[in-house]
């Protein structure tokens, strides 16, 4: 099994006291090509965006080759930098973020003149990519990696989506639900979360949201809802989850239970197991600050 995730990777400040900050590499699918490759360090994990030619390009680099994450469809843009922001979170460990993204590298992902096309990932088993993936890339390179999503899937390729939804990086709201709803129809592992869900369709149960998406054909996967634990979009089968008693960042909260299901179904495990996988992972990111662990905090196991 061989696994690509796509998105874009940002310089992440995480403050530490009033004047300092933390400088850290992260991002939603970053997030997750971390974890993926922490709990399976076999499975071969690579990632996809588009960085630049200076110093931050250069960490973030490091960071992925320091992880085992192979950077071969990495695009280098000479000129260009990747995007930075910073995280804020309250007394309950709720983040918030101010974001510096506009001109980043990442939003020149599979356009012209390119040395990575799509079609570099025909060689991969599962690509997973999420709404940040869709949001910050030009419609016509939407349009084109939808067409080579709709022809990998002939073959017998997977594709897993997660909405996070972020409505700054979104041109209006009805383009983010167009573009996320095209998705859903096209994801064979779909990984939502319902806040995210909701806030996006204006949504106020959770069973509108597995309604909706199961209408769409999204009927493999995880509806996310964070202490109460996750629902299978399949059957709605659940399971008693026990509540963390001490929260402290739930910054790639839903990017470490995408790691943990996506690394249990790596391995031909069923969506129970799936899912108590990701929520075991996601339980233990949050315990600490910033998205990503320290290496020596260790990860259930799959």
């Amino acid at each position: 099994m061989k696994i690509a995730c796509l998105g874009e990777v940002m310089i992440e400040l995480s403050p530490l006291s009033p004047d300092t900050a933390q400088i850290g590499v992260a991002g939603d699918t970053y997030n997750t090509a971390v974890y993926l490759k922490r709990l399976l360090p076999d499975l071969p994990v690579s990632y996809v965006t588009g960085l630049g030619d200076e110093a931050m390009s250069a960490r973030i680099l490091s960071a992925l080759t320091a992880e085992g994450i192979d950077t071969d469809l990495i695009e280098t843009r000479a000129g260009m930098s990747p995007g930075l922001y910073m995280i804020t979170r309250d007394a309950a460990g709720e983040r918030s973020f101010s974001y510096w993204r506009s001109a980043a590298a990442a939003r020149t992902v599979f356009a012209d003149p390119c040395s990575v096309t799509p079609d570099a990932l025909d060689g991969f088993d599962i690509v997973y990519l999420s709404g940040i993936s869709l949001a910050i890339l030009p419609q016509a390179t939407r349009d084109r990696l939808y067409a080579w999503i709709d022809g990998f899937r002939a073959r017998g390729g997977r594709v897993a989506f997660d909405s996070n939804y972020r409505p700054r990086l979104w041109e209006n709201v009805e383009t983010a639900r167009a573009q996320t709803m095209e998705m859903w129809r096209r994801a064979d592992v779909a990984l939502p979360s319902v806040d995210d869900e909701q806030e996006l369709f204006a949504e106020t149960t959770d069973e509108a949201v597995l309604t909706r998406l199961r209408s769409a054909g999204a009927t493999f996967g995880a509806l996310k809802r964070g202490a109460l634990g996750p629902v299978s979009l399949a059957d709605g089968a659940t399971f008693d989850v026990t509540p963390v008693t001490r929260v402290v960042d739930t910054t790639a909260a839903g990017d470490s239970f995408a790691a943990g299901f996506l690394a249990a179904l790596s391995q031909g495990r069923d969506i129970l197991d799936c899912m108590k996988t990701g929520h075991a992972v996601s339980a233990t990111v949050i315990c600490h600050p910033g998205a990503i662990l320290p290496r020596d905090v260790a990860l259930p196991g799959v």
